[in-house]
This record gives structure tokens, sequence and C-alpha cells, in this order.
């Protein structure tokens, strides 16, 4: 989730609702300044005894961020307390229960991806055996229950804590005990944008099974393949879920600004401290009459802060999020990405993306959707068939996109190698979790814990 790096005192202030439209045309750039960005959270853990580390205590999550400083990193402080890292390959933030994120800086190509991420890894990798901490990279805590797990010192979490039961049975999962990949990707235009939109929310169930890698609770199987993805279906209806209006003629910047707009407020930030506004709206903000700053009108970095707090399958900013994926393995941070720029990057590729799935009708992508975390790559899809014989054809264009763009590295290579590990699951019909399961009732004997030693970085 995003971590404030500064004040909004500078912001410019929102007189008018054709600003906040305004704001996504903003993002708009030539193919030639397309970049990839990448977001991955893994699960910190003392290697001692499996505990999840509180932010202060000894070799917990402060001396973390701290050991990471002299990488290159800055820290960046709320409330005197260092919660959040920025440097050249992004910023290092962390989720509400010391989840450790590293959201990657805009890049080329996905050799500069992996290769991010690899450095990322390494560095986190060295600071965590100096202390006894370790990365597991999964979808969901797999042995922990909510009590054991500790709250980082984040005003908007406090918020968030406070507000998620009122509006949903597994909003406080989703904060404590999951993980996930994205990706964030550009658009050319308002067209643009809207189709990449389409095709990235009809194929967003696709990446969630071939990533699908939560099939533990506490310690035992919960009967899905993706938790994480479960989790979505009874957090805030008010914002998630498969939005059905992108769907709809003439979707653009103003219908996503709408919805915004109805999406109820969390927080908003002032003079470094978060100020509780769960619930109310940002209509009202717009006119000055919000409750908790009367008279004040809402600053651009408001309105972003707003834009991070919906939580839909695919989002809007400047850019698109792709938002489906568990956490999982380094090969698969570097496989998210290349499925996603593979599919929408390429002209004929997302053309020949929108053609697998434009005959889908509201009711059928939301079926497709709730059946996937169950059944992964054996979800029915409208017409007949599975997901598998979907997401075959589905790799093979994005394969052929990746080639279109001719991005290689030193060695030669091109970037339709880190599709690598999506075909294998596609060939195999296993996708991860239930590789999980199967070690779960053979070799590991029903030890959860075995995945420690298994699946960590």
């Amino acid at each position: 989730m995003t971590t404030r790096t500064v004040s909004s005192s500078n912001s410019p202030i929102i007189e008018s609702r054709d600003q906040l439209i305004a704001h996504f045309a903003s993002g708009e750039k030539p193919a030639e300044r397309w970049r990839i960005g990448t977001e991955h959270e893994k699960f910190v853990y003392a290697v001692a005894d499996h505990h999840a580390p509180s932010w202060d205590e000894k070799g917990g999550i402060r001396d973390l961020l701290e050991a990471l400083v002299p990488h290159g990193w800055r820290p960046v402080e709320e409330g005197g307390k260092i919660i959040a890292l920025t440097g050249a390959d992004g910023s290092v933030s962390l989720e509400p229960a010391g989840q450790f994120e590293l959201s990657g800086a805009p890049l080329e190509n996905l050799h500069q991806t992996c290769a991010e991420t690899g450095r990322h890894l390494a560095q986190a990798k060295a600071a965590g055996e100096a202390l006894g901490i370790g990365f597991l990279g999964l979808g969901m805590w797999p042995d922990k229950t909510r009590a054991e797990l500790p709250i980082m010192p984040k005003g908007r979490y406090d918020i968030m804590r406070r507000h998620m039961p009122r509006v949903g049975s597994l909003g406080l999962d989703m904060m404590l005990r999951t993980c996930t990949i994205q990706v964030n990707l550009d658009y050319a235009g308002e067209a643009d944008m809207a189709k990449k939109f389409r095709v990235g929310l009809a194929l967003q169930p696709l990446a969630t099974a071939l990533f699908a890698n939560s099939p533990f609770t506490e310690g035992r199987p919960n009967g899905l393949l993706s938790f994480r993805s479960h989790i979505w279906s009874d957090t805030d209806p008010a914002r998630t879920g498969m939005l059905p209006f992108v769907f709809e003629d003439g979707f653009g910047y103003e219908r996503y600004a709408d919805y915004m707009l109805d999406v109820p407020m969390y927080f908003v930030y002032r003079e470094g401290r978060y100020i509780d506004a769960a619930g109310l709206s940002f209509r009202d903000f717009l006119r000055g009459e919000l409750s908790v700053l009367p008279g004040e009108k809402p600053t651009l970095d408001d309105w972003n802060d707003h834009l991070s707090t919906a939580f839909p399958e695919v989002r809007l900013k400047t850019f698109l999020e792709m938002r489906g994926a568990d956490g999982g393995p380094w090969n698969r941070i570097c496989a998210l990405p290349a499925l996603w720029v593979g599919l929408l990057y390429d002209d004929a590729a997302l053309d020949a993306a929108w053609d697998l799935v434009k005959h889908w009708t509201l009711e059928e992508r939301q079926a497709l959707r709730d059946a996937v975390p169950r059944l992964g790559l054996t979800a029915p899809v409208p017409g007949g068939g599975t997901l598998r014989d979907v997401a075959a054809p589905a790799l093979d264009i994005a394969h052929r996109g990746l080639a279109a763009r001719a991005r290689h590295n030193a060695s030669g290579d091109d970037e339709t190698g880190f599709l690598d590990p999506l075909h294998e699951i596609v060939r195999t019909g296993k996708v991860p979790a239930q590789r999980l399961l199967d070690r779960y009732h053979g070799a590991w004997n029903g030890d959860v814990s075995r995945v420690y030693a298994e699946e960590s970085f």
C-alpha cells in the first residue's frame, strides 16, 4: 500500500471534478515511453521459531529497514519511526503486519525488472541473515492467526483496521495475512486505457489461477487454491470487484472518476498524521464540506491517496495496476509482468487478447472470477471448456507480444523466457497451490512448517 513521503502543503488544490478527470489524462504516454513497474510482497519471519517479528523488537522490522540503508536506501519516517525506504530501485514499504514490499522503479524492459528484483532480494537476504530473519514467498500466511501477527506503526493502517470489520468479514485477513505480486503499466490515451482495462479485468482470473499460492490457513488446507483471492469477495464491496461499468460503452476517465468519488474515504493526511475520514464522501470533500476538515478542499495528493484506497481487480491511477496474483518465488515475480506486458504492450497482442474475451457477459466474467480461487485452471469458462483451455492461447499471445517487442539483454535473449514458469504450469495443469498440497499430503506428512524450508527466498 502507498506510503506517503511528503506533505500535501505544496500540492495543487482541487477546485472541480474536471481536475480529477484530467489527472488520469496526465498519465498518457506514447508507446516509446511506456514503462513497467513491478511490486512484490513477502512474509518476514524469524528463522529460529517462525514468528512474525514486530516493528520494535530486537532483530525486528525496524532493524531490517535500517540494515538496508547502507545499500543506498533513504529512510522515510512517520511519527519519528522508520516505516519505509526510497532509492533508485523505487521504494521499500511495509504492509500492515510487516509484509515487506518492493514497489519497483518504472523500467523499460523485463530484463531490468528481473535484475531489480534480484538486487532487492539479495539485499534483503543479506540483511535478514545477519538478523536471523527469513522471507517467505506465498499468497497467505500458512500458519498464523490474526492474533499472532504484529501491527506496523503506520497511521493509515490503524484507521483501516477499525473500519474493515464494519464492511466485511475478511478485510483484516487481507491486511494482515496476505501477499501479492502486481505490475503497473502505461497507456497511450483514453481508448487505449479502456481496452487494456477491459482485457486486464476479463483475464485477471487467469492470473489468479496461474499464481494461486495460498492453500493453507492456520496450518491446514483451507479448501481453496487462492485464499488470498477469495478474501477480496468479503473485504468491502464498495471498493472491490470486477467493475462491470468498465465494459459499458463510453467508459473512460470520467466514469472511473465518478466511481472513485463514490468509494468511501479512509483518511486525509495532514502535517505528518492521518486524520480518520472512514466512510465519509470525497464528493463532500470536493465541496469543502468534509466534516473532519470543514472548509478545506482536497489537494491532488489527497486524490492520489484516495485512488490508492480502492481495491478492484484492476486499478486506475495515472497508470493501470494488475492486482490478481498471489505472492510467490523469484521466477514468478518476473513472470507476472511478462504476462501482462506481452498481452497489453503490443497492439496485435492486445487485439488478440480482446478477441479471446470480448464475447463474455458480465455474469460469465463474474462466475469465472468466483470459481477460480477454488478451482484454478479447472474453472469453467464461457462457451465450454476450462480456464486451462484459455490459458494456452493467452500465453501464446503474450509470447508473440514479447517477441514483437524485441527487447534483448546482453546475451541476446528476448523477454519471452520470463513466461517459462507459466508455460510449465499450463502444460502440467497444476497451479502452485496444488503442488504445495501434494507435498503437504505427501512428503510433509501434514506438517505445514516444512513450507519455510522449501518456499523461502
